[in-house]
């Protein structure tokens, strides 16, 4: 079975805000080989994934990403990781490829869990898939009122763990941020599982990371996630020496596996997060998790837009026990709820199952879609190179 065509769409809100919210547009892939269908999602701006998809070859290490896909075989999981090595070598140069990739990959195992009538864990070599307890990731609020009041909507709604981040978080006074603190504590409850997302905010200024740790310690927050940016090696483990009871956590940015084994490795990392949908998809996020279980760093998936990628994120670590929380986008936008006729929700006990479907076991709405969908062209020397293609 070859694989007969790869599609990618655009899809965007009438009006992208200047916020930390990744569901506000979406790269959604289609890959066809025979009469198999399978869906993907890069998480990636899209219009620069659809670029390094069809873009000239530059050199022999800078080739367009659908170069190394189009036509390949596809009848066994072996060769999603063969076609991922192939785009890795061909499109070397091309910093845009892993992104490209992700959705691809994810794509593929779709695909193939569809044709053998088994879910993607399944086979991953997971013999069972664990429930894990959701966290509600949302912003901090523009102010610790507003904080206050999400983190007690939060509660409400029954989950047992809730993350803030972003938002005005770290841009401010030290004050500022502590009261900010305080509400998602107060709000939350004294048994909730609070994390905070810093969202890299200070770079690698280890300085102002080391002024909220008091603060944190005090409201018990499970973790401090991305204080600096991916790569901020010796900063990471430097502030892990004094976070105590704060776990770090980091890893979104890493998009392959030697950026997060580097983390893994030299970072500190209490909490590995990785997002497939940006680290080359499933097979290199399974590598990660596989070697983050080895180290005894906890594997959390990272997502913040559709619920076919929540299905991709939760697949590399669906059938280890022992790490438990996920990432469950609450505040999306319209946009990444209609990508899909069915959605991945918490059950009567507060847990988060990986579907046990065919794939990744969700399935596109293509109507739903069709209001989001832009319309894009790509000429070079007068040839056509990309327009969006039709979505039946």
């Amino acid at each position: 079975m070859k694989i007969d065509s790869v599609d990618f769409f655009y899809l965007s809100m009438p009006q992208v805000l200047d916020i930390g919210d990744g569901s506000q547009d979406a790269l959604l892939v289609r890959v066809a080989a025979g009469e198999y269908v399978g869906w993907g999602e890069c998480e990636a701006a899209p219009l620069v994934s659809i670029a390094s998809l069809i873009c000239p070859m530059s050199h022999s290490a800078c080739k367009p990403v659908i170069a190394s896909v189009l036509g390949q075989e596809i009848n066994d999981i072996r060769d999603i990781r063969r076609i991922g090595d192939l785009v890795r070598a061909n499109s070397l140069d091309l910093l845009q490829a892993d992104h490209t990739l992700s959705g691809i990959d994810i794509a593929l195992w779709d695909l193939l869990g569809r044709r053998r009538s088994e879910p993607v864990w399944k086979l991953l070599g997971y013999k069972s898939s664990f429930p894990k307890t959701p966290y509600a990731s949302v912003l901090f609020g523009d102010t610790a009122q507003d904080t206050l009041i999400k983190a007690k909507a939060i509660a409400a709604q029954g989950f047992r763990a809730a993350k803030f981040g972003w938002g005005p978080f770290g841009l401010s006074t030290v004050e500022n941020d502590c009261d900010q603190l305080a509400a998602a504590r107060e709000g939350l409850g004294e048994d909730g599982i609070l994390l905070i997302d810093a969202g890299t905010v200070w770079n690698a200024d280890l300085a102002a990371a080391r002024l909220r740790l008091n603060m944190l310690k005090e409201v018990r927050a499970t973790w401090l996630e991305e204080p600096f940016v991916s790569g901020a090696l010796s900063e990471y483990h430097a502030l892990s020496k004094e976070s105590g009871t704060v776990g770090m956590a980091g890893g979104e940015g890493c998009h392959n596996f030697h950026m997060a084994k580097h983390m893994v490795d030299y970072a500190g990392l209490k909490y590995v997060q990785i997002d497939a949908g940006r680290i080359g998809g499933i097979t290199i996020a399974k590598d990660v998790a596989d070697y983050a279980a080895s180290k005894g760093v906890l594997y959390v998936n990272h997502t913040f837009t559709s619920n076919l990628a929540l299905s991709a994120s939760l697949q590399p670590y669906a059938g280890l026990e022992s790490h438990t929380i996920c990432e469950f986008p609450t505040e999306l936008k319209s946009l990444a709820r209609a990508m899909t006729k069915n959605h991945i929700t918490p059950d009567e006990n507060g847990l988060l199952h990986v579907p046990d479907a065919p794939g990744l076991g969700i399935e596109p709405d293509l109507q739903g879609i069709a209001p989001y969908l832009v319309d894009v062209q790509i000429q070079v020397r007068g040839q056509t190179l990309y327009c969006t293609p039709p979505l039946r």
